[in-house]
C-alpha cells in the first residue's frame, strides 16, 4: 500500500469517526438540556444555535480527517 493511499484511508476513517463524534457531542448537549435542565433547544428559532449544531460535526470531521491522515502518514512502510 502506497503512502498516499494509506493517508487517504486514514483521512477517510478520521472523517467518519470525527463526524460521528461531533454528532454525538451535539446530541449529548441537546439531551442534557432537555432532560436535566428541562429546556428543549429550538434550532429552528435561533440561527446561531442551528449554525453550532451544523458546524460542530463538520469541524470535528475535518479535525478527524487531518489527525487520521497525519497518523497514517507517520506509520511508515
Amino acid at each position: 500500500m502506497s503512502a498516499l493511499s494509506r493517508q487517504a484511508t486514514g483521512a477517510f476513517v478520521g472523517l467518519l469517526a470525527g463526524g460521528a463524534a461531533g454528532f454525538f457531542l451535539t446530541e449529548s448537549v441537546a439531551v442534557f438540556f432537555h432532560l436535566v435542565l428541562d429546556h428543549t433547544l429550538d434550532v429552528e428559532g435561533t440561527g446561531v444555535l442551528l449554525a453550532v449544531f451544523i458546524g460542530v460535526p463538520v469541524l470535528c470531521a475535518a479535525v478527524g480527517a487531518v489527525i487520521g491522515a497525519n497518523r497514517a502518514g507517520r506509520q511508515g512502510g
